[in-house]
């Protein structure tokens, strides 16, 4: 039986979000030279910063090694994301709950 431990957000922010208003805004980083920084392209960096892909686990130690913000904490983020995710698509999801044979 799963339990629940704590509370949890119903919609937690995505990470890239926090990334680009946490980290690069107040550096004032364009994207073209924050991507330089984590040595990626562009466009891998602005699908992150505007919510179109998720924090690859690569992408996330990039950030710590750059910008000094936890690898860990970024991706406690985006597992906290993909789960209400996940949760709020549940419904569409059909199993059978397992009973044990008596």
């Amino acid at each position: 039986m799963a339990a629940d431990f704590g509370l949890r957000m119903k919609a937690p922010p995505h990470v890239g979000g926090f990334v680009k208003h946490e980290i690069l805004e107040p550096l004032k980083l364009t994207v073209t030279d924050a991507a330089k920084a984590l040595g990626v392209t562009r466009p891998a960096l602005s699908g992150l910063l505007n919510e179109h892909v998720d924090l690859s686990p690569e992408m996330a130690l990039r950030v710590e090694m750059a910008f000094g913000v936890s690898m860990d904490l970024l991706m406690r983020m985006q597992n906290s994301y993909d789960i209400a995710k996940m949760r709020k698509g549940a419904k569409a999801i059909k199993v059978q709950k397992f009973k044990r044979a008596a």
